[in-house]
């Protein structure tokens, strides 16, 4: 029997997103013990927003995304969490 690495904890979601864009979950899950489940009442938690980006800006989002295969509107959700954290961390209103 496979034996599997311990998940580490995450302090916020972009650290768990980088860590899961460079390891195989293979080595930190049995997936053949995996269960389908269904969540009936989880309710939305996100706004849909209009955010008019440069086309070239785009393209090369897009392109990045492809390459490191997340769809690219998570790939901005991604570098806005990023830059929040980055420009709060060391802020005191």
């Amino acid at each position: 029997m496979k034996t599997f690495k311990t998940i580490p904890e995450f302090k916020n979601e972009l650290e768990e997103f980088e860590f899961w864009s460079k390891a195989d979950s293979m080595d930190y899950i049995d997936w053949d013990e995996a269960k389908k489940v269904n969540f009936p009442n989880l309710k939305k938690t996100s706004q849909e927003i209009i955010l008019n980006l440069p086309l070239d800006l785009l393209e090369k989002i897009k392109v990045r995304a492809n390459k490191i295969d997340v769809p690219f509107e998570s790939l901005v959700k991604m570098y806005i969490l990023k830059a929040y954290n980055d420009n709060t961390q060391n802020y005191i209103p």
